[in-house]
Parts: structure tokens; C-alpha cells; sequence
């Protein structure tokens, strides 16, 4: 497990909370050099600022720098199919294409699966015993066979699947390569069968009213971002959601009594939580004055969305979370052009999986002492090793 002090300060956290120096820093340095050998030059922390750079497409770009040494225009192709390193002209068109396919109505025909997904998981919870691992038996379960349904995938795919995201995403290595290549691999596989058979499922859709116009490389990139985010943004994010609950039983007791309320809970609990600490790195085009600094052109430049969030000036309350808070500017889904695309399937999904979790079990509790959970503090998601539970 790492070591708090060996974590960067915009990626510390106090449990759920951000520490007092994250508040310190978004008021008197919001944009300050990252000293860590990282993939970014400077670090944002203020929220205006934080904005500012997400909704400056013009200025900022998300297309991969070939190193951080590198200066001038980002030149590294983005890999295709991945919204998050496109820019402009190109992002517009592939978002264009794709964004009919993910609108509310459309979403809302995948309901009836989720919802048999996630009563299928609760049996599967309540069959472990207690006490029973969360994450293990429902969250990633839940949030990774979601992803299948979405895709058209064989649900009996995704052990094999998450073993392949799970060495790919980890660190440079032969392993790391082949599981790279057997994920691609697999991809290609399920576009070829879906160009022959689209089905009803999203990924369908978009191939019967879009295939013509998308290459089969940049469908293999979005099915992977897509499973991708199920098996680390969503699954860690319901995870987190369930321990906020917890963690405030008063708030979890709202929720039952008043259920219509689950939509501005699902809000509250998304910027509360705040998954991704920082957005992919964006990369200065020319020369910007932004918090009292610069930033020159080719340098990189990270936000962090659980700062801009969740933080709070020294002397001022604490940020608590409360599920009745009307929605407001929170940043957890992005901001600008890269706003979410699958924004309306991860409320969906979220509130679906909260409100089947507090139907069924009233009595939810922790099953382990705050000092015995095991956060992934380096990890690119917020999340929660293990997340043992009573009923």
C-alpha cells in the first residue's frame, strides 16, 4: 500500500475527504509547478481555474506529447477511437457521430438489463454471507457486466476481460504488452462480428446508422474506452458511493423515506467522490497567464476535478455531503468539449444499483473500522481495494 506522505498532494485524501492543504493551495497557489517525475509540468487546483483550462479547446489540447521534455504542438497521434486525445476538427466529428447513440432515450432502453444486473449481483451479495465484499460480489460485478450489455458482449467474456484491463492498465512490461495486444485482439474480434451481426444493444446502433462513417480501429477504441470505464471509473465510483452512504447513515435514511430523491443523490455522490482526481493531461498551444503564472506552450497541464470539487479555503465548513443539494457545476463528468459521453449511462447505472442496494438490505452497514479500509491512492480512479459490509 503506499505510503500517504509519497502521494501527491492533489491525489491525498483523507478517506473521502480532500486534506486541508488541497483547500490552502486552491486559494493561495491554484496553479503551481508539479515537481513529481510525472507526465505533467503544472498542476491546477483552483476551481475557476480548472475551468478555465477543461473549457479552452482552442489553447489547450489533449492529443499525447511524445515526452514531457518535448516543447511546441503535441505530435503523438492519439490512439483511435479515444474521444479524451482528440481534438478539434477530428473530436467533433467522431463526437457527432456518437453522441445520438448515447442520449437519454436511448440510455433509458438499456434500463431493464441493468436492473436484472443488478438484482442478479444483490442475490449473489447476499449468498457470500457476512461479511461480504462489496466491491468484490456487486460493484465491479455490476458495473462490468453493464458494460458487456451496453457493447453486446458475451457476459461470460468479462473474467477474462478485467484480467486483460487489469495488466494493461498496470505498469510498462512484456506482460503489459501481450495483454495490450490480446485486448486488441479481442476487440477486433467483436467488431467484426458486430459489422456482421449489430444486434439491439448501443454499439449496435451506432454501427447500423454510423458504420459507414467510423473505421473499425476507432470502433475497437471506443468499445475499449467504453469497457474500460465500466470495469475502473464506474465500478470504483459505485464503490465510493456506497461508503459516503455509510459513512452518513442519515443521508442513506433520506434516501428510503424519499427515493424520488436518487437523481440529486446520484449528483451529490458524483462530485462528493469525485473519481478521477485528474483529468487527462492537456497540453498548451501557446503561451497562457492563468493563476498568476504561465504556462508555455507545449507544457502539460493536469486538473484536478476533486479539488475543484470538493476543496475549501482554510476557516471555512467542511464540505459535507447531502443527497437533497440541488445539482450544481460540479466537475466529476468533465467539462467543455470532453464532457462525458456516456454521462446519462453513468447516472442511470448509479442510481440504479444505489436504489436496488437500499431496497434490499435497510440494515446496510460497514463491516470493518475506518483504519482497516485500503484506499488505491496512486491509482489513475479513486477507489477502495476491499469494502466488507453488513446487513
Amino acid at each position: 500500500m503506499a505510503n500517504p506522505h509519497d502521494v501527491p498532494v492533489y491525489k491525498r485524501r483523507d478517506g473521502l475527504d480532500p486534506v486541508p492543504e488541497l483547500g490552502r493551495l486552491s486559494v493561495e497557489t491554484p496553479v503551481f509547478r508539479d515537481t513529481a517525475a510525472g507526465v505533467y509540468d503544472w498542476i491546477v487546483v483552483g476551481g475557476e481555474e480548472v475551468r478555465a483550462v477543461l473549457g479552452d479547446a482552442e489553447r489547450f489540447s489533449t492529443r499525447p506529447r511524445r515526452g514531457r521534455a518535448d516543447h511546441g504542438r503535441p505530435n503523438s497521434p492519439p490512439d483511435p477511437g479515444n474521444l479524451l486525445m482528440y481534438d478539434p476538427p477530428e473530436h467533433t466529428r467522431l463526437r457527432q457521430l456518437l453522441a445520438p447513440v448515447f442520449t437519454m432515450r436511448r440510455v433509458r432502453r438499456m434500463e431493464p438489463a441493468v436492473e436484472r444486473i443488478v438484482a442478479e449481483r444483490l442475490d449473489v451479495l447476499e449468498r457470500a454471507g457476512r461479511p461480504a465484499d462489496l466491491m468484490r460480489h456487486f460493484a465491479r460485478p455490476v458495473c462490468g457486466l453493464a458494460g458487456c450489455a451496453v457493447l453486446g458482449m458475451p457476459r461470460d467474456d468479462l473474467p477474462e476481460l478485467s484480467r486483460m484491463a487489469d495488466v494493461r492498465a498496470a505498469a510498462r512490461s512484456p506482460r503489459q504488452a501481450a495483454a495490450r495486444k490480446a485486448f486488441n485482439a479481442y476487440m477486433a474480434r467483436l467488431i467484426a462480428r458486430k459489422r456482421r451481426d449489430p444486434g439491439e444493444d448501443l454499439l449496435g446502433a451506432l454501427i447500423r446508422e454510423h458504420g459507414a462513417d467510423v473505421t473499425d480501429k476507432e470502433l475497437e477504441g471506443i468499445c475499449a474506452s467504453v469497457i474500460a470505464g465500466e470495469l475502473e471509473n464506474a465500478s470504483e465510483m459505485l464503490g465510493l458511493a456506497v461508503l459516503a452512504l455509510l459513512r452518513h447513515p442519515e443521508q442513506s435514511a433520506a434516501l428510503r423515506e424519499r427515493p424520488e430523491m436518487m437523481p440529486h443523490a446520484v449528483e451529490e455522490l458524483l462530485r462528493y467522490v469525485s473519481v478521477v482526481p485528474v483529468v487527462s493531461p492537456r497540453t498548451a498551444l501557446v503561451d497562457v497567464p492563468l493563476g498568476g503564472e504561465v504556462i508555455k506552450a507545449g507544457e502539460a497541464v493536469g486538473c484536478s476535478v476533486f479539488a475543484a470539487n470538493r476543496s475549501r479555503p482554510p476557516g471555512e465548513p467542511a464540505d459535507g455531503l447531502d443527497v437533497s443539494r440541488e445539482p450544481g457545476r460540479h466537475l466529476a463528468l468533465g467539462h467543455g468539449i470532453h464532457f462525458c459521453l456516456g454521462a446519462a449511462l453513468a447516472r442511470m447505472q448509479l442510481g440504479i444499483a444505489l436504489s436496488g442496494l437500499l431496497e434490499r438490505f435497510p440494515g446496510l452497514r460497514l463491516g470493518a473500522g475506518p483504519d482497516e479500509l485500503r484506499f488505491r491512492l496512486l491509482a489513475p480512479q479513486h477507489g477502495i481495494e476491499t469494502l466488507p459490509v453488513q446487513w
